[in-house]
């Protein structure tokens, strides 16, 4: 399991290993920079939500990085499949875990109206709340 040539791994058709790479290669490059993003996004929040969406977007730059290590032949096939199918199942509880989370609870500070727009009257603003909404401050 020593190749460093994606072109010359059996399991993978020479005339699709080019649009292969080229879509891992897009695929680390594309959540690299949204990490990034979400790193920034977290330093300045530093909520929960953050937090876990940050982690989300971590665990798929590691995806991106084992599917780009196993082209080259640099990983086997079975540990592949073991990391990415869990930390597929690992990105599906952190984001509902985040909506989860996120739901109303209960009395919330403000109140949906029934067109749909928030009823701010009720709301903490100008209290230190963002009046960005109720679930703004778990963590």
């Amino acid at each position: 399991m020593h190749h460093s040539n994606p072109f010359d791994i059996a399991w993978l058709d020479p005339q699709l290993a080019p649009i292969l790479l080229a879509v891992i290669v897009l695929a680390v490059i594309g959540t690299t920079i949204l990490f990034c993003v979400g790193v920034v996004a977290y330093s300045r929040r530093r909520s929960l939500r953050y937090l876990l969406i940050t982690i989300v977007l971590g665990l798929l730059v590691g995806r991106s990085l084992i599917g780009l290590g196993t082209v080259f032949g640099l990983l086997p096939m079975t540990f592949h499949h073991l990391v990415e199918h869990s930390v597929d199942f690992t990105i599906a509880v952190l984001i509902l875990y985040a909506v989860y989370r996120s739901g109303p609870v209960g009395n919330t500070e403000s109140q949906i109206t029934s067109d749909g727009g928030r009823d701010l009257g009720n709301s903490s603003e100008g209290s230190g709340n963002s009046g960005n909404g109720p679930d703004d401050d778990w963590q």
